[in-house]
């Protein structure tokens, strides 16, 4: 979904090259459209559009919990409106100017980490106070439900399977975007939802840390 059709035939070229079909909207109404008659994998959405914008789709897509992935593919690079996106859903975020074979490279790696996905259930992952059911995307802490996106029940799943290990921003990235170049900024917009939702009186709780200039790590009882 974007408005400039230079930009919808260079990323349909390089998306139709790796293997893939592709459908265009050059609005918000008409994105929605799409969405409505069939089935859509993953979309590369645009924010700023003259009618319905990114972020209104983005509001439909969580409100009839599609499960559409969701690439933000915008020339605004203000990390306000990057947690605003990856809250309300969005599985990455590239701004423009973009590399268009980068771009396939995130299209293929979550398509892979999405349909992959075992049609078995998979049985929930506990530490202590903490319980993660991964098919339904949910925490619970001490009790207290939370609704968490893909992305970020892959990430939690990711620490809670290897607590008290300092992870690699690269490593990180590898795991659960499956692809190696990073993105600093929205691996930190990531990492903070997570620590809110993770925030407990109890001193000898779960803490997400920082370890700078390395990555991060799921610890307990430390400042």
């Amino acid at each position: 979904m974007d408005d400039e059709p230079q930009i919808r035939q260079l990323i349909r070229l390089h998306i139709e090259q790796a293997g893939m079909k592709v459908v265009e909207a050059d609005s918000g109404r008409l994105a929605i459209e799409q969405l409505q008659a069939q089935y859509i994998d993953l979309m590369i959405l645009d924010l700023m559009m003259d009618d319905v914008n990114g972020f209104e789709v983005l509001n439909y897509i969580q409100d009839h919990r599609l499960e559409t992935l969701i690439i933000v593919l915008s020339a605004r690079r203000e990390e306000q409106d990057k947690i605003l996106t990856l809250g309300l859903g969005a599985d990455d975020y590239v701004a423009k100017p973009f590399s268009p074979l980068e771009l396939t490279a995130r299209v293929q790696a979550h398509l892979r980490r999405h349909h992959f996905k075992s049609p078995q259930k998979t049985a929930g992952i506990r530490l202590n106070n903490l319980l993660l059911d991964v098919d339904n995307y949910e925490l619970l802490n001490d009790g207290k439900q939370h609704t968490l996106t893909p992305i970020e029940c892959q990430l939690l799943r990711f620490f809670m399977l290897n607590p008290d290990r300092v992870m690699t921003k690269r490593e990180i990235y590898q795991q659960v975007w499956q692809h190696d170049r990073y993105d600093d900024n929205n691996l930190s917009v990531f990492i903070n939802r997570l620590r809110k939702l993770l925030e407990n009186n109890d001193p000898a709780s779960w803490k997400l840390l920082t370890v700078r200039g390395v990555g991060y790590w799921l610890t307990r009882g430390r400042l």
